[in-house]
């Protein structure tokens, strides 16, 4: 599994032929499947396509289950924030999106001790670095790979770690073991 971040919430995830693209901003990038973190509720803009997820549910595309969690307590009646928890090749990815508080008890609950994190960790309308930290030490994941920082040096202070930026990174289920919040930092593509 290869990870590249494109800066904000925008990852792409691929293993072999198949990839998953995270709130991509850019058009041009294209993936066998895409999630939207935040979403407009404009019918005109409902349009049903297989291979992107926006909402809340339980799908299954090209061998990747996807849970859609919703986040009520940030969602408006113009806006859906949704959160998610995939599961690809035995390995557990939680996206959090663009989510501003700590998910509710039971949010937590459904997320289930992901292997990876991608985590928003700038404050300014995503989780402060405090609370990112707070967040990813109740969800105890193998591996937390922020989102949306302009520096995430607060988010590793609040983390008691240190670790140079990567291009990109790659992962094997086997290769997490004995990992337990490891923060990885990408460099944007």
């Amino acid at each position: 599994m290869v990870i590249t971040y494109f800066g904000g919430g925008s990852f792409r995830v691929q293993s072999g032929e198949t990839s998953l693209l995270v709130d991509s901003e850019n058009n041009r990038l294209k993936a066998d499947l895409s999630l939207k973190t935040n979403t407009s509720v404009d019918p005109l803009l409902l349009v049903d396509e297989r291979s992107e997820i926006s909402f809340p549910g339980e799908y299954e595309i090209k061998g990747i289950d996807v849970k859609g969690v919703g986040v009520p307590e940030e969602s408006t009646e113009k806006l859906i924030k949704t959160i998610y928890l995939v599961t690809w090749e035995d390995i557990k990815i939680a996206f959090l999106g663009q989510i501003s508080k700590q998910p509710s008890a039971e949010i937590i609950e459904k997320l289930n001790e992901p292997d990876i994190l991608f985590l928003p960790v700038g404050g300014g309308g995503v989780l402060e670095p405090e609370i990112a930290a707070k967040v990813a030490k109740m969800l105890e994941p193998l591996i937390i790979i922020p989102s949306f920082y302009k520096n995430p040096s607060e988010f590793l202070k609040a983390m008691g770690q240190k670790t140079e930026p990567q291009e990109k990174i790659v992962l094997k289920k086997k290769d997490m073991l004995g990992e337990k919040n490891k923060v990885v930092i990408l460099k944007q593509s």
